[in-house]
């Protein structure tokens, strides 16, 4: 599988889960490969690249297919979790009229032109596969949230659009797309402020990472053959 958006929170616990049913995880970040990550071929299968330039992920796009060529291997699934949510000074969130176009465009290219593109570049790999690709959406896509900025909820609800269109578009060629929308789970960026929302959902916790992992691998196995072009909702019930 290819993840992208590997190396802290969902995306570590991802590969944990997956390295653990015996997959091998061809990585992709931002940041070099991080020493303390545990699966064996890590440093080998890791991807630096640079989600915000087209150019460097058709660069990575190019790696990724030649891998897979030179070992005659296929790509079973494509688990897009990468993603920004830039912030104001002090962490202040960023709303629809203070947000630059810059940072809009930056937003979209890392958030949903990425997974876009990755699509449509390891296309032939997947569908020989038979795979499955995830997408990572996000609550904050479907109401106005108190710490996610506008563009990064607006990116995530076109990313839910285009799972849709994916889900079309592969279906008959044999490949299932889906999203999860995590809702507020446990990881390092979480924001101050973050309690007053977990006593509004009603299974008053927060979500783990794991929890999350184990939904993307449901979805990447034949436990979900007939699912496809949905969006499942990980939020302890927050969404009702």
């Amino acid at each position: 599988m290819l993840l992208t958006g590997a190396s802290r929170g969902i995306g570590h616990a991802t590969v944990k889960r997956f390295s653990a049913a015996g997959w091998r995880v061809i990585t992709a970040s931002r940041h070099a490969f991080p020493e303390n990550c545990p699966w064996a071929m890590g440093p080998e299968d890791h991807l630096q690249v640079d989600l915000s330039s087209a150019e460097d992920t058709v660069r990575a796009i190019v790696d990724v297919r030649t891998r897979l060529e030179m070992e005659g291997s296929m790509l079973h699934a494509l688990v897009n979790n990468a993603g920004i949510s830039p912030k104001g000074p002090g962490g202040a969130r960023l709303n629809a009229l203070e947000t630059s176009f810059d940072t809009w465009a930056h937003v979209f290219q890392v958030n949903l032109f990425a997974t876009m593109l990755l699509a449509q570049g390891l296309r032939d790999e997947i569908v020989r596969a038979k795979g499955s690709i995830v997408n990572v959406t996000s609550i904050a896509g479907s109401r106005v949230h108190p710490f996610a900025g506008a563009a990064y909820a607006t990116s995530k609800a076109a990313l839910a659009a285009l799972t849709r269109e994916l889900a079309g578009d592969f279906g008959p060629l044999g490949v299932r797309v889906n999203a999860i929308s995590p809702g507020e789970i446990d990881t390092s960026i979480l924001s101050p402020g973050t309690d007053k929302i977990v006593e509004q959902i009603p299974m008053r916790r927060l979500g783990t990472t794991d929890e999350v992992a184990r939904a993307i691998y449901f979805l990447c196995t034949d436990q979900s053959s007939y699912v496809n072009g949905a969006e499942l909702h990980i939020n302890g019930g927050q969404h009702v």
